[in-house]
């Protein structure tokens, strides 16, 4: 059985994916993710798909220092930091996708899973 940081309170409505050992940097996931929390799974994935060419920045809220200021990051309601971390997008994006299978297998609407829990830790 697999350890996650939070339980469910409805198992039958709740579906949950996990992975561990990226190769990436801790600080660039996190803001990721942070950014991607409390969203559809459907807008979240546009979201992280823009990001790789550019067309969307990933705002930084709390790991922000040396990190440049564009104009990307405002209109995500930031302090104007923000950067396009290609790697971690990739990584956020393949746990969405096992998210998604995962309920459909459980029979849950693909449509309207939103993010309600996501978690980077530090290794």
């Amino acid at each position: 059985m697999v350890k996650y940081s939070r339980e469910s309170d409805n198992p039958t409505k709740f579906c949950k994916t996990r992975d561990s050992d990226f190769r990436v940097h801790f600080k660039n996931t996190r803001e990721t993710t942070d950014a991607t929390s409390r969203l559809l799974l459907t807008m979240a994935r546009e979201y992280l798909e823009d990001a790789p060419v550019h067309e969307q920045a990933m705002p930084f809220t709390r790991f922000c220092r040396g990190v440049g200021r564009t104009a990307q990051a405002k209109n995500r309601h930031s302090n104007g930091q923000g950067c396009s971390s290609v790697k971690s997008v990739k990584y956020i994006l393949v746990l969405l996708k096992h998210a998604e299978s995962n309920a459909d297998l459980k029979g849950l609407d693909v449509n309207s899973p939103y993010i309600s829990h996501i978690q980077v830790t530090q290794a």
